[in-house]
This record gives structure tokens, C-alpha cells and sequence, in this order.
């Protein structure tokens, strides 16, 4: 198997945060949006990842694009992350807003940063036992995004990613990006007033990220190891889980 030609800067969406902010432009639409491109699935792979997350062993949590904060309400809702610690960031103060209005009850365990997740300067190496990312990877240089979170686990430390995959029937997988191609711009017009950006780049990046496998591979090339992943809703998303070597090369 081998990784397929990407872009030179790994951004499957062809997105620039810093020229256009659109996440914060949709903020309040956010969710509603994420409704309407999946008929609510996305709540599904969300309840899915979150419950991963907390299976996982950690006391201290880093969360890239934690955007409304959905997914983190359901990690620190699941009864064994009671005493750990979370850190929520995201490059949008507009969707850290809602986040934290989301996490008040939970304002304990959460605190809330804004930080870019392929640039991470005020985070220390090494001092997270785990970090996670959902439905982020697709928006940004995901070379940068691994390597930074790579950079941030502790030795063994555990990364947790959702992120668009492909379906592994090909008929299958044409005929969801060709309903994507055609619905998407309708749904997203209608949920976010017209706001063009927010579905280009969502449609460009779930259609150019790589697959499943392909991912799991870049993954191993950035330094993890014990890479595996798991598909739902047939391969329209799929969790991908690895580590960080306990001894480093």
C-alpha cells in the first residue's frame, strides 16, 4: 500500500484560517449545520469518539478544534473522566465562546484556549497524556497538526483523531461524493444565509482527505506507533487511535 500524491501542504480543504474566518463568520449556525449536511449522524460519530476518548487512559486531555465543544461535553458526561483534566482549544474565539457556555457545569475539569493546532509555541513538549481532534484534520496542514501533537503527548501519551475516511466499496463512494457534490451546496446555503465558504471547504476536504488507510500511514510516517482505526456509518468518518513511542528513536 502506498500513500497517494498530495498537496504539498496537506491542507485536504484548501483552507487558510488567518484570510478567512468563517468559523467564526458560522459559529452560532455551527451545529446546525453539521445537522443538515449529515442528517444528524454526525451526533452518532460524536457519542462514538467521545466514548473512545474517555476509554482511553489519561488524566490530562489537549483537544484541537474543539470549535462548540460538543464532542468534549460528551467526553467529561462519561462517568471515568471524573478528576481528569481538559484542555479545549480552538483558532476561534467566536466558537470558544459557545464552548464555554456549553462547559459551564463542567468548568472544573475544561479550561478553554485559543490556540492553532498546527502551531502550538505556548504548549510544553511532552506534557499531555493524550490528545485529541475531531473533524479537524481536513481544515488545516495536518502534517503540521500531527507533528504538533505529536510533540505535546508524553512518551506513550495517546492520540485520538475523527475525521472524514472513504467508504471502502468504490460504487458506494462515488455515489456519496456525488450526493455530497450536488447537496451540500444546497444544505449549506440554507443552513449558514448564503455563506459560500462554509461548504466549499467542507465539500473540498472531505472530498480530497485521504482514506482510512492512507491516513493511518501518514500517521506512522509522523512517529506514532500502534496505529489502528475504526469505520462508521459504512466509511464516511472513521477513528483513527496510535501512540506516542514510550522510548524515543
Amino acid at each position: 500500500m502506498t500513500v497517494t500524491e498530495t498537496p504539498p501542504h496537506l491542507n485536504a480543504a484548501d483552507f487558510a484560517w488567518q484570510k478567512d474566518d468563517v468559523f467564526g463568520r458560522i459559529a452560532s449556525r455551527y451545529d446546525r449545520l453539521c445537522d443538515a449536511f449529515s442528517f444528524g449522524i454526525h451526533r452518532l460519530w460524536k457519542q462514538r469518539v467521545a466514548e473512545r476518548i474517555a476509554s482511553e487512559e489519561w488524566d490530562t486531555l489537549l483537544d484541537g478544534a474543539t470549535g462548540t465543544g460538543d464532542i468534549i461535553l460528551r467526553v467529561l458526561e462519561q462517568p471515568s473522566t471524573t478528576g481528569r483534566t481538559v484542555i479545549a482549544s480552538d483558532v476561534s474565539a467566536k466558537m470558544l465562546a459557545i464552548a464555554e457556555q456549553r462547559l459551564q457545569a463542567h468548568k472544573g475539569s475544561v479550561s478553554l484556549q485559543l490556540l492553532d493546532a498546527e502551531n502550538m509555541p505556548s504548549v510544553q513538549s511532552g506534557s499531555f497524556d493524550a490528545y485529541s481532534i475531531s473533524l479537524g484534520m481536513k481544515i488545516c496542514n495536518r502534517r503540521l497538526a500531527a507533528q504538533e501533537a505529536f510533540r505535546a503527548l508524553k512518551p506513550g501519551g495517546r492520540l485520538i483523531i475523527l475525521e472524514a475516511s472513504n467508504i471502502p466499496w468504490t460504487f458506494v463512494n462515488r455515489a456519496y461524493f456525488l450526493y455530497m457534490s450536488i447537496c451540500m451546496p444546497v444544505l449549506g446555503w440554507l443552513a449558514t444565509g448564503g455563506d459560500a465558504s462554509a461548504y466549499k471547504y467542507l465539500l473540498h476536504g472531505i472530498r480530497d482527505f485521504p482514506s482510512a488507510e492512507e491516513l493511518a500511514l501518514e500517521l506512522e510516517s509522523y512517529g506514532f506507533e500502534g496505529v489502528t482505526f475504526e469505520r462508521l456509518s459504512l466509511g464516511i468518518v472513521a477513528i483513527h487511535t496510535a501512540r506516542k513511542p514510550r522510548v524515543q528513536q
